[in-house]
């Protein structure tokens, strides 16, 4: 039996894009904080899009086949009328960068890390599928404005909460210090660190899971409604603001206990906010981490249960060893994702 012969495609599209983690002074970047700063890592593994381009010969309307591997799904759908249903992220961030009718598309998506790991995930899916997309249509956008409509897909068409450093450090790579002065618009410099120094922060970061997925949560919305108002939030963030510029400078100087005592405070200032942003395993981890002298510690992100936790080991590998032998330990789940430091940030290419 003759089975029949997939067509070949015209073109194929690879895009990439790392995640983020250790985002000191996260929660500055947003609306209801008026002016922020960051300084945050990206690493890899991130997110890998391959686009397989064909002729639409029979001019399908649904023309775009999506398979989203971590999910182990596969939907089809029309780019020109995106739904919320299934994979609204997707579908949106599709939309967003129009596909000629002449193509018909077959798009794989994968990240090697969980979802919900609270490293800004969805951000670089989005970033990565939007350079893909980009790449087809000949590279109009560069790195800002590919990050500006990833931010718009999720803040616009899906109506999120959203600050702006995912979407920055998946396109923009390495380490990003990031000026919001005033939402969405912000100033984004590279940070150089000497060779020495940005491969000893590599041998000594660890990204912890905290076991499970994050979900964001009523105590979220209690914080952002407080910080809205002018409540006593706010000294914390701009404490914040304030460690991410004085991290900075600690990192480029290659002082690396100075910079894991910002990450202790970035940590303590998320508690602030709401005591419930730091959870019971991530005390757990920073517990261990202190006992086996770990130059820092916070938690990923907005914070709160799941999700995971940036920790800068002791410079001892012995004690570094030890440290994650016990993270492991711990049980639950919990336990170390392997990454590395990328200064690339968003690339596509075609094959």
């Amino acid at each position: 039996m003759r089975h029949k012969k997939e067509p070949r495609p015209v073109k194929v599209i690879h895009a990439r894009a790392p995640i983020r983690v250790n985002d000191i002074g996260g929660w500055t970047d947003t609306w209801f904080a008026g002016e922020g700063k960051v300084l945050n890592l990206a690493v890899i593994p991130g997110v890998e899009v391959q686009i397989k381009v064909f002729e639409n010969s029979r001019h399908e309307r649904r023309r775009i086949i999506v398979h989203a591997e971590n999910f182990r799904e596969t939907f089809r759908m029309d780019p020109d009328e995106p739904s919320r249903d299934p994979h609204a992220l997707l579908q949106f961030t599709i939309a967003g960068l129009p596909v000629a009718k002449e193509f018909r598309l077959e798009i794989n998506l994968c990240s090697p890390v969980p979802a919900g790991i609270s490293t800004g995930t969805s951000a670089s899916v989005c970033v990565a599928l939007l350079g893909g997309l980009n790449q087809l249509r000949g590279k109009k956008y560069g790195w800002a404005e590919i990050a500006s409509l990833a931010h718009r897909v999720e803040t616009e068409k899906l109506e999120q909460q959203s600050g702006i450093q995912d979407q920055i450090c998946a396109a923009h790579g390495g380490v990003s210090f990031i000026h919001m002065r005033r939402y969405p618009e912000s100033a984004v410099r590279k940070v150089r660190v000497e060779d020495r120094v940005w491969h000893e922060l590599d041998r000594r970061l660890c990204l912890v899971y905290l076991g499970k997925p994050h979900r964001s949560s009523s105590m979220h919305d209690y914080v952002i409604a407080e910080l809205e108002a002018g409540g006593p939030q706010l000294e914390y963030i701009r404490q914040l603001a304030g460690i991410a510029q004085e991290a900075k400078g600690y990192l480029a100087a290659g002082d690396f206990e100075a910079y894991g005592e910002a990450m202790i405070r970035n940590n303590e200032c998320q508690r602030g906010l709401h005591s419930r942003l730091i959870a019971e395993e991530a005390d757990a981890v920073a517990g261990l981490a202190k006992t086996w002298r770990a130059a820092g510690w916070k938690v990923n992100g907005a914070g709160g249960k799941g999700g995971s936790m940036a920790v800068l080991a002791s410079e001892d590998d012995g004690l570094r060893r030890q440290m994650i032998q016990r993270i492991h330990a711990l049980g639950k789940g919990i336990r170390i994702i392997p990454v590395s430091l990328s200064h690339a940030g968003l690339e596509a290419w075609e094959v």
